[in-house]
Protein backbone atom coordinates (compact mmCIF):
# COMPACT_ATOMS: atom_id res chain seq x y z
CA UNK A 1 0.00 0.00 0.00
CA UNK A 2 1.54 3.05 -1.17
CA UNK A 3 -0.69 5.66 0.84
CA UNK A 4 -1.91 5.99 4.31
CA UNK A 5 -4.06 8.23 6.41
CA UNK A 6 -4.58 12.34 4.75
CA UNK A 7 -1.28 13.08 3.98
CA UNK A 8 -0.37 14.07 0.33
CA UNK A 9 1.55 11.55 -1.04
CA UNK A 10 5.10 12.14 -2.12
CA UNK A 11 4.97 12.16 -6.63
CA UNK A 12 7.83 10.00 -7.79
CA UNK A 13 8.94 10.18 -11.33
CA UNK A 14 9.88 7.16 -13.78
CA UNK A 15 13.54 7.87 -14.67
CA UNK A 16 14.79 6.32 -17.42
CA UNK A 17 12.97 3.57 -18.40
CA UNK A 18 15.84 1.05 -19.68
CA UNK A 19 17.74 1.40 -15.60
CA UNK A 20 16.63 0.40 -12.60
CA UNK A 21 14.15 3.11 -12.12
CA UNK A 22 11.22 0.92 -12.02
CA UNK A 23 12.24 -2.24 -10.49
CA UNK A 24 13.24 0.07 -7.26
CA UNK A 25 10.52 1.51 -7.47
CA UNK A 26 8.26 -1.66 -7.14
CA UNK A 27 10.84 -3.07 -4.55
CA UNK A 28 10.23 0.16 -2.05
CA UNK A 29 6.58 -0.16 -2.42
CA UNK A 30 6.89 -3.65 -0.69
CA UNK A 31 9.12 -2.75 1.63
CA UNK A 32 7.93 0.30 2.65
CA UNK A 33 4.73 -0.98 3.54
CA UNK A 34 2.65 1.94 3.20
CA UNK A 35 4.83 3.79 5.73
CA UNK A 36 5.61 6.80 2.75
CA UNK A 37 2.68 7.56 1.05
CA UNK A 38 3.66 8.09 -2.98
CA UNK A 39 2.91 7.31 -6.22
CA UNK A 40 4.91 6.54 -9.49
CA UNK A 41 4.45 8.60 -12.66
CA UNK A 42 5.25 6.47 -16.00
CA UNK A 43 4.32 4.27 -18.30
CA UNK A 44 3.09 1.08 -16.93
CA UNK A 45 4.26 -0.96 -19.92
CA UNK A 46 8.13 -0.47 -18.28
CA UNK A 47 7.14 -1.62 -14.75
CA UNK A 48 8.97 -5.50 -14.68
CA UNK A 49 6.53 -8.44 -15.67
CA UNK A 50 4.23 -9.13 -12.58
CA UNK A 51 4.31 -6.09 -10.95
CA UNK A 52 1.07 -5.43 -8.96
CA UNK A 53 -0.14 -1.83 -9.76
CA UNK A 54 -3.17 0.24 -8.85
CA UNK A 55 -3.98 3.08 -11.31
CA UNK A 56 -4.86 6.40 -9.95
CA UNK A 57 -6.28 9.49 -11.77
CA UNK A 58 -4.88 12.14 -9.41
CA UNK A 59 -2.86 11.78 -6.28
CA UNK A 60 -4.98 12.01 -4.06
CA UNK A 61 -6.13 8.20 -5.10
CA UNK A 62 -2.54 6.63 -4.31
CA UNK A 63 -4.26 5.78 -0.79
CA UNK A 64 -7.06 3.79 -2.61
CA UNK A 65 -4.23 1.60 -3.79
CA UNK A 66 -4.63 -2.28 -2.26
CA UNK A 67 -1.78 -3.44 0.02
CA UNK A 68 1.23 -4.22 -1.61
CA UNK A 69 0.01 -2.62 -4.82
CA UNK A 70 2.22 0.25 -6.43
CA UNK A 71 0.01 3.35 -6.93
CA UNK A 72 0.74 4.93 -10.90
CA UNK A 73 -0.25 7.91 -12.58
CA UNK A 74 0.01 6.55 -15.89
CA UNK A 75 1.50 8.47 -18.34
CA UNK A 76 2.07 6.87 -21.88
CA UNK A 77 4.98 7.42 -23.67
CA UNK A 78 5.14 7.71 -27.77
CA UNK A 79 7.92 4.67 -27.17
CA UNK A 80 7.52 1.15 -27.05
CA UNK A 81 7.87 -1.05 -24.21
CA UNK A 82 11.01 -0.58 -22.13
CA UNK A 83 14.19 -2.85 -22.65
CA UNK A 84 16.08 -2.89 -19.56
CA UNK A 85 19.57 -1.99 -20.20
CA UNK A 86 18.99 -1.16 -23.54
CA UNK A 87 17.74 2.37 -23.52
CA UNK A 88 15.76 4.12 -26.38
CA UNK A 89 16.06 7.95 -27.46
CA UNK A 90 12.27 7.42 -28.65
CA UNK A 91 11.09 7.41 -24.54
CA UNK A 92 13.39 11.00 -23.73
CA UNK A 93 10.27 13.19 -24.57
CA UNK A 94 8.29 11.08 -22.38
CA UNK A 95 10.96 11.46 -19.40
CA UNK A 96 11.30 14.96 -20.02
CA UNK A 97 7.46 15.55 -19.88
CA UNK A 98 6.95 13.07 -16.78
CA UNK A 99 9.23 15.25 -14.73
CA UNK A 100 7.50 18.26 -15.85
CA UNK A 101 4.41 16.83 -14.88
CA UNK A 102 5.52 15.85 -11.34
CA UNK A 103 6.38 19.47 -10.66
CA UNK A 104 3.30 20.59 -11.57
CA UNK A 105 1.59 18.59 -9.10
CA UNK A 106 3.71 19.24 -6.54
CA UNK A 107 3.33 23.28 -7.27
CA UNK A 108 -0.08 22.68 -7.34
CA UNK A 109 -0.65 21.20 -3.68
CA UNK A 110 -1.71 17.67 -4.66
CA UNK A 111 1.58 16.37 -4.08
CA UNK A 112 3.50 17.24 -0.94
CA UNK A 113 6.84 16.82 -2.52
CA UNK A 114 9.09 15.07 -5.75
CA UNK A 115 11.21 12.07 -5.62
CA UNK A 116 13.42 11.34 -8.92
CA UNK A 117 14.62 8.49 -10.41
CA UNK A 118 18.03 8.40 -12.29
CA UNK A 119 17.82 9.86 -16.06
CA UNK A 120 20.18 9.64 -18.75
CA UNK A 121 21.12 12.77 -19.68
CA UNK A 122 22.94 11.12 -22.89
CA UNK A 123 19.59 9.51 -24.10
CA UNK A 124 17.46 12.60 -22.96
CA UNK A 125 20.11 14.72 -25.14
CA UNK A 126 20.28 12.21 -28.02
CA UNK A 127 15.88 11.73 -27.73
CA UNK A 128 15.09 15.09 -27.30
CA UNK A 129 17.52 17.54 -27.63
CA UNK A 130 17.59 18.27 -23.56
CA UNK A 131 19.20 21.53 -23.38
CA UNK A 132 20.18 21.10 -19.43
CA UNK A 133 23.18 19.54 -17.93
CA UNK A 134 21.28 17.52 -15.52
CA UNK A 135 18.47 17.08 -13.83
CA UNK A 136 18.60 19.43 -11.16
CA UNK A 137 19.46 22.37 -13.43
CA UNK A 138 15.93 21.40 -15.44
CA UNK A 139 14.01 21.62 -12.38
CA UNK A 140 15.26 24.89 -11.40
CA UNK A 141 13.78 25.91 -14.78
CA UNK A 142 10.68 24.74 -14.40
CA UNK A 143 10.71 26.69 -11.09
CA UNK A 144 11.71 29.51 -12.83
CA UNK A 145 15.13 29.66 -10.80
CA UNK A 146 17.58 29.02 -12.83
CA UNK A 147 21.00 28.94 -10.92
CA UNK A 148 19.17 28.75 -7.48
CA UNK A 149 19.40 25.37 -6.91
CA UNK A 150 22.12 23.73 -4.65
CA UNK A 151 22.71 19.66 -4.21
CA UNK A 152 22.68 18.25 -0.55
CA UNK A 153 24.08 14.75 -0.25
CA UNK A 154 22.07 13.23 2.77
CA UNK A 155 23.28 10.21 4.50
CA UNK A 156 23.11 8.37 8.17
CA UNK A 157 25.36 10.96 10.36
CA UNK A 158 26.30 13.66 7.62
CA UNK A 159 25.13 16.08 5.45
CA UNK A 160 27.36 17.53 2.59
CA UNK A 161 26.84 20.52 0.31
CA UNK A 162 29.92 20.80 -2.75
CA UNK A 163 30.16 24.42 -3.26
CA UNK A 164 31.00 23.95 -6.60
CA UNK A 165 29.61 20.22 -8.25
CA UNK A 166 30.44 18.64 -11.48
CA UNK A 167 33.94 20.74 -13.05
CA UNK A 168 37.29 19.15 -13.55
CA UNK A 169 39.65 19.90 -10.45
CA UNK A 170 41.60 22.01 -12.43
CA UNK A 171 38.83 24.50 -13.20
CA UNK A 172 37.75 24.90 -9.57
CA UNK A 173 39.78 27.49 -8.34
CA UNK A 174 38.47 29.60 -10.84
CA UNK A 175 34.86 28.71 -10.00
CA UNK A 176 35.32 29.21 -6.70
CA UNK A 177 34.00 32.85 -5.96
CA UNK A 178 32.88 34.62 -3.21
CA UNK A 179 29.23 34.72 -4.26
CA UNK A 180 29.52 31.44 -4.95
CA UNK A 181 30.49 30.18 -1.72
CA UNK A 182 27.88 33.18 -0.29
CA UNK A 183 24.78 31.12 -2.08
CA UNK A 184 25.98 27.90 -1.30
CA UNK A 185 26.13 28.60 2.57
CA UNK A 186 22.79 30.65 2.82
CA UNK A 187 20.97 28.11 0.89
CA UNK A 188 22.27 25.62 2.94
CA UNK A 189 21.20 27.44 5.95
CA UNK A 190 18.04 28.31 4.91
CA UNK A 191 16.94 24.87 4.03
CA UNK A 192 18.39 23.44 7.66
CA UNK A 193 15.66 25.39 9.17
CA UNK A 194 12.99 24.80 6.87
CA UNK A 195 13.22 21.97 5.82
CA UNK A 196 15.33 19.83 8.14
CA UNK A 197 13.56 21.24 11.55
CA UNK A 198 17.13 22.79 12.78
CA UNK A 199 16.35 26.36 14.38
CA UNK A 200 20.13 27.48 14.98
CA UNK A 201 22.25 25.12 12.01
CA UNK A 202 26.10 24.82 12.90
CA UNK A 203 27.86 24.69 9.46
CA UNK A 204 31.27 23.52 8.83
CA UNK A 205 33.34 24.51 5.94
CA UNK A 206 35.97 23.31 4.52
CA UNK A 207 38.83 25.09 2.83
CA UNK A 208 40.00 24.18 -0.68
CA UNK A 209 43.83 23.86 -0.04
CA UNK A 210 45.73 20.77 2.07
CA UNK A 211 45.35 22.17 5.84
CA UNK A 212 43.33 24.73 4.76
CA UNK A 213 46.01 26.40 3.01
CA UNK A 214 48.13 26.45 6.29
CA UNK A 215 48.38 30.18 6.71
CA UNK A 216 49.17 30.51 2.64
CA UNK A 217 52.20 28.23 2.21
CA UNK A 218 49.72 25.45 0.82
CA UNK A 219 47.62 28.34 -1.00
CA UNK A 220 45.49 31.39 -0.54
CA UNK A 221 42.07 31.08 -1.49
CA UNK A 222 41.51 30.37 2.20
CA UNK A 223 42.73 33.85 3.14
CA UNK A 224 41.36 35.84 -0.35
CA UNK A 225 37.88 33.95 -1.08
CA UNK A 226 36.98 31.88 1.94
CA UNK A 227 37.45 33.47 5.18
CA UNK A 228 36.23 36.53 3.58
CA UNK A 229 32.76 35.57 3.28
CA UNK A 230 32.94 33.36 6.43
CA UNK A 231 33.58 36.36 8.30
CA UNK A 232 30.51 38.27 7.05
CA UNK A 233 28.13 35.52 7.13
CA UNK A 234 29.18 34.99 11.16
CA UNK A 235 28.57 38.92 11.43
CA UNK A 236 25.05 38.28 10.13
CA UNK A 237 24.50 35.62 13.32
CA UNK A 238 25.57 32.13 11.25
CA UNK A 239 27.41 29.80 13.15
CA UNK A 240 29.98 28.49 10.82
CA UNK A 241 33.20 27.43 11.50
CA UNK A 242 35.84 27.24 8.98
CA UNK A 243 37.71 27.66 6.65
CA UNK A 244 38.47 23.96 8.34
CA UNK A 245 41.23 21.37 6.91
CA UNK A 246 39.43 18.76 5.39
CA UNK A 247 41.36 15.83 6.22
CA UNK A 248 40.21 16.47 9.91
CA UNK A 249 36.46 17.31 9.24
CA UNK A 250 34.62 13.93 8.81
CA UNK A 251 35.72 11.86 11.68
CA UNK A 252 33.07 10.83 14.44
CA UNK A 253 33.91 13.47 16.99
CA UNK A 254 34.44 16.52 13.94
CA UNK A 255 30.93 15.37 12.87
CA UNK A 256 29.14 16.02 15.90
CA UNK A 257 29.59 19.96 15.84
CA UNK A 258 27.83 20.46 12.80
CA UNK A 259 24.49 19.83 11.10
CA UNK A 260 26.00 20.55 7.67
CA UNK A 261 29.47 20.32 5.99
CA UNK A 262 30.04 22.84 2.98
CA UNK A 263 33.19 21.64 0.48
CA UNK A 264 34.79 23.28 -1.96
CA UNK A 265 34.37 20.81 -4.62
CA UNK A 266 32.50 17.30 -5.65
CA UNK A 267 34.80 14.44 -4.29
CA UNK A 268 35.59 16.49 -1.14
CA UNK A 269 31.75 16.55 0.22
CA UNK A 270 31.18 12.90 -1.78
CA UNK A 271 33.90 10.69 -0.85
CA UNK A 272 33.01 11.17 3.21
CA UNK A 273 29.25 10.83 2.19
CA UNK A 274 29.49 7.57 0.14
CA UNK A 275 32.19 6.00 2.63
CA UNK A 276 30.01 6.49 5.75
CA UNK A 277 26.63 5.34 3.50
CA UNK A 278 27.27 4.44 0.39
CA UNK A 279 24.03 2.09 -0.26
CA UNK A 280 21.47 4.93 1.48
CA UNK A 281 22.87 8.40 0.78
CA UNK A 282 20.32 11.09 -0.55
CA UNK A 283 20.70 13.44 -2.91
CA UNK A 284 18.64 16.80 -2.12
CA UNK A 285 18.37 19.79 -4.20
CA UNK A 286 18.27 22.95 -1.91
CA UNK A 287 16.97 26.82 -2.95
CA UNK A 288 13.64 25.32 -5.11
CA UNK A 289 10.31 26.32 -4.20
CA UNK A 290 9.41 22.72 -3.54
CA UNK A 291 11.30 19.74 -1.76
CA UNK A 292 13.25 17.21 -4.30
CA UNK A 293 15.46 14.35 -3.26
CA UNK A 294 16.68 11.43 -5.60
CA UNK A 295 18.31 7.93 -4.54
CA UNK A 296 22.11 8.87 -5.18
CA UNK A 297 23.14 6.50 -8.24
CA UNK A 298 22.72 6.50 -11.33
CA UNK A 299 20.49 4.14 -14.36
CA UNK A 300 22.90 1.27 -13.87
CA UNK A 301 22.04 -0.19 -17.16
CA UNK A 302 24.79 -3.04 -16.81
CA UNK A 303 22.43 -4.49 -13.89
CA UNK A 304 19.14 -3.23 -15.15
CA UNK A 305 16.38 -6.25 -15.31
CA UNK A 306 18.25 -8.67 -13.16
CA UNK A 307 16.50 -7.78 -10.12
CA UNK A 308 19.32 -7.21 -8.00
CA UNK A 309 18.92 -3.82 -7.62
CA UNK A 310 19.28 -2.35 -4.20
CA UNK A 311 16.21 0.12 -3.50
CA UNK A 312 18.01 0.60 -0.03
CA UNK A 313 18.65 4.77 -1.51
CA UNK A 314 15.11 5.33 -2.85
CA UNK A 315 13.48 4.45 0.46
CA UNK A 316 15.84 6.80 1.96
CA UNK A 317 14.75 9.36 -0.58
CA UNK A 318 11.42 8.93 -0.24
CA UNK A 319 11.43 9.23 3.50
CA UNK A 320 13.56 12.61 3.53
CA UNK A 321 11.09 13.73 1.03
CA UNK A 322 7.71 12.57 3.13
CA UNK A 323 9.72 14.11 6.04
CA UNK A 324 10.60 17.65 4.31
CA UNK A 325 7.52 17.92 2.38
CA UNK A 326 5.84 18.06 5.96
CA UNK A 327 7.58 20.66 7.37
CA UNK A 328 7.13 22.74 4.19
CA UNK A 329 3.27 21.85 4.82
CA UNK A 330 3.27 22.71 8.76
CA UNK A 331 5.00 26.47 7.90
CA UNK A 332 2.77 26.99 5.16
CA UNK A 333 -0.28 25.89 7.21
CA UNK A 334 -1.13 23.04 4.85
CA UNK A 335 -2.15 19.47 5.56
Amino acid sequence: MTGTGGARPVALTCGEPAGIGAEIAVAACRALGGEVAFFWIGDPRHLPSGTAWHPIAAPQEAAAAPAGSLAVLPHPFAGGPARPGRPDPAHAQGVIDVIARAVGLVREGQAAALCTLPVSKRVLKEGAGFPFPGHTEYLAHLAGSPGAAVMMLAGAGLRVVPATVHLPLAAVPGALTGEVLDHAIRTTHAALIADFGLPRPRIAVAGLNPHAGEGGTMGREEETVIAPVLDRLRAAGLDIAGPLPADTMFHPAARARYDAAVCMYHDQALIPLKTLDFAGGVNVTLGLPFVRTSPDHGTAFDIAGRGTADPTSLIAALRLARDMGARRAARHGRA
